[in-house]
């Protein structure tokens, strides 16, 4: 899952980052409104972590340019201004949920989790689609109840195909979503294929019917 971190003081940044990222989060950072301005209007997010006040501008703008775009991307809004009118507000902008500063991390991953897992899969921590069941929390994928080793890409792939099921997910946005901004510098996607060859060997191979079907020319869609 793939974590915006818009944020100016840095060592905190840095420091979300370093704890999301043992929880298996792709972050990526912006430290000024103009930055953050331009990641939003580019790339896709799980989640948004905005700070309100930003070098050049204000992040309750940013959560306003989310809304007019209308973009999914979950946002939980964290600020050192423990204001009910700022709280409220960003509510009622189109943010999920809202954390002063200073927070304990484990509560923000706890939030951010809750965040996903309510947009993305009907607020549910074990999804049941007929013989496959992958455990959000525990981050494990069985098939008819047997255990299936997948890699962390693997899971992070299945995922995302089973949050936008029946879509037809282009490369380019696997990509981004798998290498975060790092996917426009890469020549091919030679990667997606192999990552995504693994995941249906590793499915099929235990049983579980082929939901990943390939759009020729268009991408990829997770099928029900």
């Amino acid at each position: 899952m793939k974590v915006l971190i818009i944020e100016d003081e840095r060592e905190l940044a840095q420091s979300i980052a370093d704890y999301l990222s043992g929880a298996h989060y792709l972050c990526e950072f912006a430290a000024t409104y103009q930055e953050a301005l331009e990641k939003v209007e580019v790339y896709e997010y799980d989640c948004i972590l905005l700070d309100i006040m930003l070098p050049g501008g204000n992040g309750m703008q940013i959560l306003e340019r989310l809304k007019s775009l209308n973009k999914q991307d979950g946002v939980i809004i964290i600020s050192a201004k423990n204001s009910l009118d700022d709280k409220i507000q960003g509510l009622h902008i189109g943010a999920d949920d809202y954390l002063a500063k200073p927070f304990h991390l484990p509560e923000l991953a706890a939030r951010i989790y809750s965040v996903i897992r309510r947009r993305s899969f009907a607020n549910t921590n074990v999804i049941q689609l007929n013989e496959l069941q992958i455990d959000l929390l525990g981050k494990s994928v069985k098939v008819h109840q047997e255990l299936i080793p997948l890699t962390k890409k693997e899971l992070d792939l299945l995922l995302y195909f089973i949050a936008n099921k029946n879509k037809v997910v282009s490369k380019s946005a696997i990509a981004e979503h798998l290498s975060g901004e790092l996917a426009d510098m890469l020549d091919n996607h030679d990667f997606i294929y192999a990552h995504i060859k693994n995941l249906k060997k590793k499915l099929t191979e235990a049983g579980c019917a082929n939901y990943l079907k390939t759009i020729y020319g268009s991408g990829y869609k997770w099928e029900l």
